[in-house]
This record gives C-alpha cells, structure tokens and sequence, in this order.
C-alpha cells in the first residue's frame, strides 16, 4: 500500500508519502519526509509481483536436451520404418531377379503353374486374390456400415458398448480360428445350402454354375468377409461419431426424418473416413494368408465360375514354400509373387488416397 501511495503521489507531482499506524489504531498518511525511520520500516509494503518465468526456464536445464532427444527419437522411428520399406523391397526384387531377368513381364500375364518343366505364372493367383478380396469387401461394407449407423444413430446408450466389443471382439479371433471355422461349418452349409441357391437363382448370370463342391472364391470371400467386418465397422464408428451434431440439428430443424438425415448430413460428411475404413478392410483381404488357405480350394485356375475352386497368391505361397524345389527357378517365383502383391498393395493404397482427397475435396465444395 506504501508503494501505491507513493507512486500516486510521484505522478500528480506530489512528494512521496507513507502510511502509518497511530497509537489509536487508525491509519494515517504523512509525507515520507516527515516520518521518522522507525515509521517508515514499519509501513506496510505492497506485495511485489510475481515474476514471469517463461516454459524453458520452468523445464529446468534439461528442457531443451529432452526437447532434443525427443525430436530425433521420433524421427528415427519413422526414419527406420521407411528404412524396413526399402529393406522388404530389396530383398524381395534381389531374390526374384533371376525369374524377372528370365521372363519379365510375362510372368504376371501367364496362365501355368508347372514346377517340373520350371515354368511359372501369376496370373489365375492374382485374379483369385483381386476376386476373392472385392466379394469381401462387397459383403462385409454394407453390414459393417449398418452396424456404426445403428450404434452411432439408433441404438440407446446402454446397448453401444456391448455390440461395439462384441464386434471388435471378433478382430481378436486368429485367423487359422476363422479357417477352421470356415472349412467345418461354413463349406458344408455352403455346399448344401447356399451354393444350390445361387445356382438356381443367379445360374443365368453364368457366375454360378454346377459343379461345386463348398471350396470356393465365393466361400473365401465369405471367411474374409467376416474377418475384415470389425475393421470397418470400428472405423466407420469412429467417423460417424465426430460428425458435429450440428448437421444433424439442422436436418431435423428441416423437418428430415432420421434416415434423411443420416443421409443428407451423416454420409456425405463422414465419405471419406469410410472410404479409408473400406481400403483398409480391402488391403486386409489382400493380404490374409491362412483362412483363405482352407476355403478357397488352391486350384490356380481362371473360371468365370464363382462356386469353383481357385487360389490366391498368399495361399500358394503357404501351400508351396515348405516343400520348394531347390532346382529351378520355383523359389524366385514365389518371391515374385510376394514382390507383386507389395506392388498390389501399394498401388491400392495410393489409388485409395487419391480417392480420399478427392472425395474430401468433393464434400468441402472444392472443384
């Protein structure tokens, strides 16, 4: 209070004063120059102000090695991921180079599989990966979305956690679990059931014809299905939980019901997380090795027939590579075929964030 005074004093050009206490107890305020030492010591003082220390300072010595460490540390992490990339691709181009050197392209577009006569092709493993994966991702996308529709729309509070384990509940499950499962209950019901079905429903189409035996590109896609619908649901659930409630506000203030709004304010702004949720899910399919193993019937062969047995290119890798011949060129073509499945993948993902950016830019209004 003394330093107020005093500074109040200064600037209407007065001479400084203090406060003092008189023996009745009261306060008065005399100039400085009039009170004695011991009045002036005993004056009460205004609290000094905090001192502003600035984040670095409060860190300690440390802060800016920590800050240091922290930087280079993340950045190796992503460094080395980059670095394991690289790593995969050299290993795999440098095994399969006496095979590329061999037959170059011709190896991706040949139809034959005939390790005897040392003489190899891609092509009916990669149509039966590219089938098998989009009858997945037809088949599991329309349940995985109707499912974060209703935990995110429909659903009371009480019943979202526990559908929402359930279902991720099955992204736990290994996938020679799924195999199983799919060799001993799914290929009987198929083979007795569904396939007869489709045959005399769909046998016009001329993608599902007699014989079938319950192994199948369609019986695969059925197990990948499954095992890829947690995946999207979860994300899908994620996107469509952000969406501002906003949207969703002034669709109904419109007077939309609750599936206009769902359509006009939840998909379109959520159509790009579901986008990603569906490449990812098909990147998945792609990539699964040993439920397909089980189910798809490791026949390389190219049929417009759905119900007939095929093969894909992580299966023929597992189903050969124990027993590969160590004459010959056998082991450069499998290393091919993983060479171009990473080649597969990469093109998907890419063409997918394209499609992603391209998509977002749609829904922001930018042409």
């Amino acid at each position: 209070m003394a330093d107020q005074h005093q500074a109040a004093g200064a600037g209407r050009g007065r001479p400084p004063a203090v406060t003092i206490r008189v023996p009745t107890g009261r306060e008065r305020t005399v100039p400085e120059e009039q009170a004695t030492e011991r009045e002036r010591a005993l004056a009460p003082r205004a609290p000094a102000a905090p001192q502003r220390r600035s984040l670095r300072s409060l860190a300690g010595p440390g802060g800016a090695w920590g800050d240091r460490t922290f930087r280079w540390l993340v950045t190796g992490m992503a460094v080395a991921l980059l670095g394991l990339v690289a790593v995969l691709f050299y290993e795999l181009s440098a095994n399969a180079r006496p095979l590329i050197a061999r037959d170059g392209l011709s190896f991706v577009w040949r139809n034959v599989w005939d390790v005897p006569r040392d003489i190899f092709g891609a092509r009916a493993l990669l149509v039966g990966t590219l089938v098998s994966s989009l009858i997945a991702v037809v088949l599991a996308v329309p349940v995985a979305l109707g499912i974060s529709l209703f935990l995110t729309e429909v659903a009371p509070r009480w019943l979202r956690q526990p559908i929402s384990s359930l279902v991720e509940l099955l992204a736990a499950v290994p996938s020679v679990a799924f195999g199983f499962w799919g060799l001993l209950v799914l290929v009987p019901i198929m083979a007795r059931t569904v396939n007869p079905f489709l045959i005399k429903v769909l046998g016009w189409t001329g993608l599902f014809e007699a014989p079938q035996f319950g192994v199948s590109l369609v019986t695969a896609g059925v197990v990948l299905a499954v095992m890829i619908l947690p995946i999207v649901a979860a994300i899908s659930r994620e996107v469509f939980t952000v969406v501002p409630s906003d949207q969703r506000e002034a669709a109904f203030a419109l007077g939309a019901t609750k599936w206009e709004s769902i359509r006009m304010a939840v998909l379109p702004y959520s159509r790009a997380g579901i986008v990603g949720a569906v490449v990812l899910g098909l990147g998945r399919a792609m990539g699964e090795t040993m439920a397909v193993v089980f189910v798809i019937g490791n026949s390389p062969q190219i049929t417009s027939n759905l119900l007939a047995p095929g093969a894909s290119i992580t299966a023929q890798i597992a189903n050969t590579f124990a027993e590969v011949s160590t004459t010959g060129h056998q082991l450069n073509a499998l290393l091919y075929l993983a060479l171009l499945l990473f080649f597969v993948t990469l093109v998907v993902n890419v063409a997918a964030r394209l499609l992603v950016w391209r998509t977002s830019a749609v829904a922001g209004g930018v042409r």
